[in-house]
This record gives C-alpha cells, sequence and structure tokens, in this order.
C-alpha cells in the first residue's frame, strides 16, 4: 500500500534536492513521477522547482483551491503514476493534504511532500500541521543554525537585517530575507528584537 510522507525541516536543509533527487531516481527505473508545485511561490517562475545546488525540474504549478486527488485521478487516465512529489508543501490548505492523503489510499501511489514546519513566528503552517498529523511517514532535513547545532526555527529579516517579528506568515523569500537558526537563537534573536 502507497504511503504519504511527509519531509521537513527549516530553510535551507536540502527539501527541494531532495524532492529532485527522488523524482530523478523514479524516472531512471522507467517510472512517471509528477513534481507539484503552488503557484504561490515563484521566486525561480511558476511551474518550477530549484534548489540552492542549481538542480531544478519542471513542476505543475497548484492554486491554492485546486483539488489534487481530481487533478491526479485525471493524469492517471492518461499514463500511470508511479509517485507524486510536493514542493513547499507548508502552502497546501487543509483540503489539499486531505487530497494527497486520498491519492495514496485511493489510488495507490506514494505522495512525497516537502516543507517547512514553521513560520518566522514558530507558529506552524496550515499544510505542515496537517500533514503531521496525517502523514504515515514523517522524515526530518536536518539544517544547521550558525552555533552548529540542528536548526529546527527560521527567522525574516528586513533588507537591513532587522529581525522582523510580526506580519503575515507567507512571504516568499530566500537567503536574503531568511534564516535558519537552533530553538535557541531563534528565540534569542525574536525576543532582543521586540
Amino acid at each position: 500500500m502507497a504511503k504519504l510522507y511527509f519531509y521537513y525541516s527549516s530553510m535551507n536543509a536540502g527539501k527541494s534536492t531532495a524532492l529532485l533527487q527522488a523524482s530523478y531516481n523514479y524516472r531512471e527505473r522507467g517510472m512517471n513521477t509528477i513534481v507539484l508545485a503552488p503557484s504561490l511561490d515563484d521566486r525561480y517562475g511558476q511551474g518550477m522547482v530549484t534548489s540552492r545546488i542549481g538542480l531544478q525540474s519542471e513542476a505543475v504549478s497548484i492554486r491554492p483551491d485546486e483539488d489534487l486527488f481530481a487533478m491526479v485521478s485525471s493524469l492517471m487516465s492518461e499514463k500511470p503514476l508511479h509517485c507524486v512529489l510536493i514542493d513547499e508543501a507548508q502552502f497546501l490548505s487543509k483540503q489539499q493534504v486531505l487530497q494527497i492523503g486520498r491519492i495514496s489510499d485511493h489510488l495507490d501511489i506514494p505522495v512525497l511532500a516537502y516543507g517547512l514546519r514553521t513560520d518566522f513566528q514558530g507558529e506552524p503552517f496550515e499544510g505542515s500541521k496537517y500533514l503531521l498529523a496525517i502523514a504515515d511517514n514523517l522524515k526530518e532535513i536536518k539544517a544547521i543554525c550558525h552555533c552548529g547545532s540542528k536548526a529546527t526555527m527560521v527567522i525574516r529579516q528586513d533588507l537591513d537585517g532587522n529581525i522582523i517579528t510580526s506580519g503575515e506568515s507567507v512571504e516568499i523569500g530566500g537567503n536574503d530575507r531568511y534564516v535558519s537558526m537552533c530553538r535557541k537563537h531563534f528565540y534569542e534573536a525574536f525576543d532582543a528584537s521586540d
């Protein structure tokens, strides 16, 4: 029976690289995959998954209201699918997380979702919250804080490097806006900026 996997971490842990490697491994064996990416993340253009080390792949851009179960069911009528891979899964809605669970349960296709666990305020993203609740397998991908400890949190900075402690949960950005930190240094930086 297929499973739903959630690979989570803070930023800069290699989630997109791991996703692209998994897709490559399936395809190298002659199997069909589909890579999905939320339309919200357009840093490298819509419909692209790009890793910091330069690997990239085309992806199907998904809207926040898109029915992922219906999409994958329709695609399966065209050709068999052996794996569904989702980048930036933290941006999925609760309904979309339930839909990808149905993909593994009813279509018998493994789903590998990759995403952040929490936002810059230490709050869980909606997609991540429900993935943590229903995924069959949870796998942490480790990132490193500047102190050498495991980074589990991420802070947001303005263009001058000042810590931002309030605002919208979602603001697309990379190393120019976000820094991964261990819990200790996250709270020290967060509390110092109040």
